[in-house]
């Protein structure tokens, strides 16, 4: 029997983290075996499931991996589990194809809502209402309210949802349950950081325990048509890629490590913020997102580490880059307060942080010349979120071999800088949509001398 469940919201800040975290939790300290996922691509949450669970959290997300990859996905790591739970993105039905609703839909797994029902009362039920029969190919089985504030406030509202609904309320958090934890501009902070204690996760959890019926949510939770799995063949590893992880360079899709394993390479984990030299015997470097710009400081301190990176990529190294990766290849990085930090100095430009957001969205790929992942026409997706852009003019010194369109397929320009063997950008691209260009990115790491 296969048991899984999308925790979805209402609208972003509805409390659905803050419930998935506790159900998570709850569910394991039952005994069950939680395998977590998040819907869309996010970096931040799968982290911070695994904090709770001890367990890798997998993003699903239709558009930017594909369906079938999202299928496999999901089939293989929920094989093992008691029961898989998927914390949804933004709204139920926010995101359109990439929407929670569409994920529950495509792969047949009930759905439990989150509403916050501070302020009100009996109209909870015409909001439940309408997310179960807005779509009626998705399953709502079940509520759970969040910031409850009396015994006669849940009364109003579970009453009203019962006279009105199908879906079964669960359960409520209180309204003075506190957990939080610390955000800052790019989200909230990564589960490796540890931004939740473990008493506060025990405390989250007693408090689920106590108001939601997770039995009646295990019993909701089966699935009518269960995925299956399509076993792939693994190439033997026949190189050495180095990863940078660290608290600068954090941000990776944990499938986009299992396809690099998977297409022939050994990962060797190094720390451009705490090592001094490459690690051995690597033919390519990875360099993911993260946050370089709250680290520069020290990061531009390792010269050791700057000068054997810079020297890689002069004598013709592979090495990917992707946002904060990006931004360490660059001159330097200029902050808020004006200060400059010298960073690896391949590509001729300086990047500059901004008080607000300067790109965020899904973004297909269009491979414009031969490149890493493939030849000129290769297609890949993926998505971006930063605060920071390319100074001034400069980027006029950088050549590109990307096009960029967004998933509504507007046109979003060029990107994908190159130099040399080097191809480095704000995308963060999911390599799951073409498992092939992971292959070729491999292949061009075997041509290259061994550092």
């Amino acid at each position: 029997m296969t048991r899984a469940v999308i925790i979805a919201g209402t609208h972003s800040g509805s409390g659905k983290t803050t419930v998935t975290l506790g159900v998570m939790a709850a569910l394991g300290r039952m005994g069950n075996r939680v395998q977590p996922f998040k819907c869309g691509p996010d970096f931040i949450d799968p982290s911070l499931h695994r904090l709770v669970t001890g367990t890798d959290s997998r993003n699903l997300d239709l558009w930017m991996a594909g369906e079938e990859f999202s299928r496999q996905t999901f089939a293989l790591h929920s094989a093992n589990a008691d029961i898989s739970v998927i914390e949804g993105v933004m709204g139920m039905f926010d995101g359109g194809d990439s929407s929670s609703a569409a994920l529950a839909e495509k792969l047949h797994i009930p759905v439990v809502l989150v509403v916050d029902v501070r302020s009100q009362a009996e109209s909870a039920a015409a909001v439940v209402k309408g997310f179960e029969t807005l779509n009626p190919n998705v399953h709502l089985v079940g509520v759970i309210l969040n910031r409850v504030a009396s015994p006669r406030h849940l009364q109003l509202v579970t009453d009203g949802i019962k006279k009105h609904c199908q879906a079964e309320v669960l359960g409520h958090l209180p309204r003075n349950v506190v957990f939080a934890m610390p955000e800052r501009h790019l989200g909230l902070h990564m589960g490796a950081e540890e931004p939740i204690s473990p008493e506060a996760i025990a405390e989250l959890a007693g408090t689920v325990a106590e108001h939601v019926n997770l039995k009646r949510l295990l019993e909701l939770a089966t699935i009518a048509e269960p995925a299956t799995v399509a076993r792939t063949e693994s190439r033997s590893a026949s190189v050495r890629i180095g990863v940078a992880l660290d608290q600068a360079f954090c941000f990776y899709y944990e499938d986009n490590l299992d396809l690099l394993r998977r297409a022939g390479s050994e990962l060797v984990f190094f720390s451009p913020l705490a090592d001094t030299h490459l690690p051995p015997g690597v033919s390519g470097l990875y360099l993911g997102g993260g946050y370089p710009e709250l680290y520069a400081g020290k990061l531009a301190e390792n010269r050791s580490m700057l000068t054997q990176i810079k020297a890689w990529a002069e004598q013709g190294g592979v090495i990917y880059a992707e946002c904060g990766g990006f931004m360490y290849l660059t001159q330097g990085i200029v902050d808020l307060d004006g200060r400059f930090f010298p960073m690896v100095d391949v590509f001729p430009v300086k990047v500059q942080m901004q008080n607000r957001r300067a790109g965020l969205g899904y973004r297909e790929v269009t491979l414009t010349g031969d490149g890493l992942f493939g030849a000129k026409g290769t297609v890949m997706r993926g998505h971006e979120f930063h605060y920071s852009r390319i100074s001034g003019d400069d980027d006029a010194a950088l050549a590109r071999i990307y096009t960029l369109t967004n998933n509504g397929g507007d046109d979003c320009g060029p990107e994908g800088y190159r130099y040399k063997n080097v191809l480095g950008g704000y995308m963060h691209l999911h390599f799951g949509f073409n498992p092939e260009g992971v292959e070729t990115f491999v292949d061009k790491c075997l041509e290259w001398p061994v550092a």
